[in-house]
């Protein structure tokens, strides 16, 4: 099973639980505040990473941490799951596919747009126009500029992806002309 279908299953898991209970921008915080101390401090990645070190020990420093930093009961809960079943290295990627997945039940979509140049405010307001008409959602645009792909854009919703880019199409040209 992929990464990608792991951190979904957990991040649809604790929206399920923060919507009912009404948590969700607590938790959300809070569990970005463990990413972000996760990430700075290689250390313990590593230690939660390494399979010499034993299940109880980790157990010990996740509990430490816990009690110094006092999240909610519901983040403390789901830290301790993450950990028992050796996911909690995956923590960033699982806090992507839950801010995703609360923007899908909320009725809005993220839609990575990547074009050769930077937009106009026209330009933007299409696409977002354009996107929402197809979607039938909310569309919150993030736009990145790689020169690489010529021209055109290239859009990314969920796992779909759109790709309308220059490169793209000569690339496919070329294709063509050596089947032929």
């Amino acid at each position: 099973m992929s990464n990608e279908t792991v951190a979904r299953r957990y991040a649809s898991a604790l929206a399920d639980v923060v919507i009912k209970s009404g948590e969700t921008e607590n938790v959300r915080n809070e569990l970005k505040t463990w990413e972000e101390m996760a990430e700075t401090n290689g250390d313990l990645l590593n230690a939660f990473r390494n399979p010499a070190i034993p299940h109880l020990s980790k157990e010990k420093v996740l509990e430490s941490l816990l009690a110094k930093a006092n999240p909610s009961k519901t983040t403390a809960n789901f830290l301790r799951i993450l950990l028992r079943n050796s996911r909690l290295t995956d923590l960033r990627e699982i806090n992507e596919k839950f801010a995703s997945v609360l923007e899908e039940r909320s009725g809005v979509v993220s839609a990575n747009i990547t074009s050769a140049r930077g937009l106009s405010d026209a330009e933007k307001a299409e696409l977002q126009t354009k996107l929402e008409k197809l979607t039938g959602k909310k569309v919150n645009l993030n736009f990145d500029i790689k020169e690489e792909i010529i021209g055109g854009v290239v859009t990314r919703i969920g796992s779909t992806v759109y790709d309308g880019s220059v490169k793209t199409q000569l690339e496919n040209l070329k294709q063509q002309l050596i089947g032929n």
